[in-house]
């Protein structure tokens, strides 16, 4: 008889077994996303690996900041660091397209040991909001844009980092929105970047040529929440990975260079009833519902205090200056069909209608991006929060102006207690804490700015 899980390799998804085409695996890399949205865990080879098997982490992982400075915080025996339970997600299960031997890796989620879920875990922070809505028969619906940038590889921090050379010799210029030709220049990457997502059993929509020198935009088929947020966990580290293969980086900072316009993770939105599989945000006879306007005024009215999760560093607010290099909304504004706008209703029909979030940064987190952009609308709902009126053209006098510094935005999210509420009190704690670290550890630094224009002449 054969021991529990000891099939698994025969339920693996399809695209595993074709990209595997009958070799040994090698080898099982166990992830978690982290509060950044990277990948945390253990790789062990084949042989050890067995989904019923507990595989553990501490949970510090969860207490350091983007540096990886631990953060001490108002935690009963923060340091005794006690183990967390890994329980791989089977349905996750993806090929490493660049390892060398056929390679598997699969997120997890994380329990206590009593077998509670691991509440200040990103992954679940999201699973916690979709639930609200599954408890009033809606089913989400969300659909990411992402955009980054190939550049130049940067092996001193104290350079600016600068566009690629293409496949002209010519290093990458921008203002090029759309262009094939500049699609083009970057070919195999971008080839590559397809190769990979195929072996993986992920879909792109559609590539483009952002504004910036080397910008690229990758969009995903909408799709379930926590499935789409997965999915740009992974591409992330596929267009990296891609990236490298052609001596190149990829980089997902929201504003990696001075004088280009920065990169966003547009998120559509768009809520569906389960019993009927008909869109909410229309009512019966095709036309704007209560509920996407209710959606919508719960994001004009909380999302301003989430702005951490969806710019979550000092450099998130680069993207936000207003400049002629800068097309980033500044504002939690509506409109139809109305770029200027943080919130954009863009054109579609009753059953497609959806609300576009422009102002998320692609250095987010995406479990935390798209949970609070969920949970903000899904506060408007309950509360039956009533929107402004929809902004016409461009914005002057601005009502919903976003915070224009990360420290503004913190404390605004630190108050901010009916989101506490949706996403958990213990995470947004934590999560406030490694900002606020963050923050202070930025703020110590002294920048090239200030030796080269105070060094000498003050």
């Amino acid at each position: 008889m054969s021991k529990p899980g000891s099939n698994w390799m025969e339920n693996l998804p399809e695209a595993f077994k074709i990209y595997r085409a009958g070799r040994e695996i090698d080898e099982v890399e166990c992830i978690v996303p982290d509060l950044a949205g990277m990948s945390r865990g253990k790789a062990m080879p084949v042989r050890k690996f067995n989904p019923q098997h507990e595989t553990h982490m501490p949970v510090s992982i969860f207490y350091q900041t983007i540096t990886g400075r631990d953060v001490e915080m108002d935690i009963d025996n923060q340091w005794a660091e006690g183990d967390l339970v890994l329980k791989p997600d089977m349905s996750t299960a993806k090929a490493v397209p660049w390892a060398k031997e056929p390679t598997l890796q699969v997120i997890h989620d994380l329990y206590t040991r009593d077998g509670a879920p691991v509440s200040i875990a990103p992954r679940h922070v999201l699973k916690r909001v979709v639930d609200l809505y599954t408890k009033q028969d809606w089913k989400p619906v969300v659909a990411p844009e992402l955009e980054f940038y190939l550049i130049k590889p940067n092996l001193d921090p104290n350079e600016p980092i600068q566009a690629p050379v293409g496949r002209t010799g010519r290093q990458g210029s921008g203002n090029q929105t759309y262009s094939m030709s500049a699609v083009d220049d970057y070919g195999p990457v971008i080839d590559t970047i397809y190769d990979f997502a195929q072996d993986a059993g992920l879909t792109i929509e559609s590539v483009m040529q952002e504004d910036g020198a080397g910008q690229v935009e990758i969009n995903l088929s909408h799709g379930d929440p926590v499935l789409l947020a997965d999915q740009v966990f992974y591409f992330k580290r596929i267009i990296r990975e891609a990236a490298l293969n052609h001596h190149m980086f990829a980089t997902f900072m929201a504003k990696p260079m001075r004088d280009q316009p920065g990169s966003a993770m547009h998120v559509h939105q768009s809520v569906v009833d389960m019993k009927t599989g008909a869109n909410i945000f229309s009512d019966p006879q095709g036309n704007v519902s209560e509920h996407f306007m209710h959606f919508i005024g719960g994001c004009q009215k909380y999302l301003p205090q989430a702005l951490p999760l969806m710019a979550p560093y000092v450099n998130s607010y680069r993207r936000f200056e207003t400049d002629s290099n800068s097309s980033a909304p500044t504002n939690f504004a509506w409109g139809y069909d109305n770029r200027a706008t943080g919130l954009r209703v863009p054109n579609s029909g009753p059953q497609d209608r959806r609300l576009e979030n422009r102002v998320v940064g692609v250095d987010c987190n995406p479990y935390l991006a798209i949970a609070v952009g969920l949970a903000c609308g899904y506060l408007g709902m309950m509360k039956k929060i009533k929107p402004g009126v929809p902004a016409v053209g461009e914005l002057e006098d601005d009502d919903y102006a976003i915070p224009t510094t990360m420290d503004e935005a913190l404390t605004l999210f630190e108050e901010a207690d009916d989101v506490h509420q949706v996403l958990g009190q213990d995470f947004c704690m934590i999560y406030g804490e490694v900002k606020r670290e963050e923050m202070r550890l930025f703020h110590r630094e002294i920048s090239p700015w200030e030796r080269e224009h105070l060094l000498l002449n003050v």
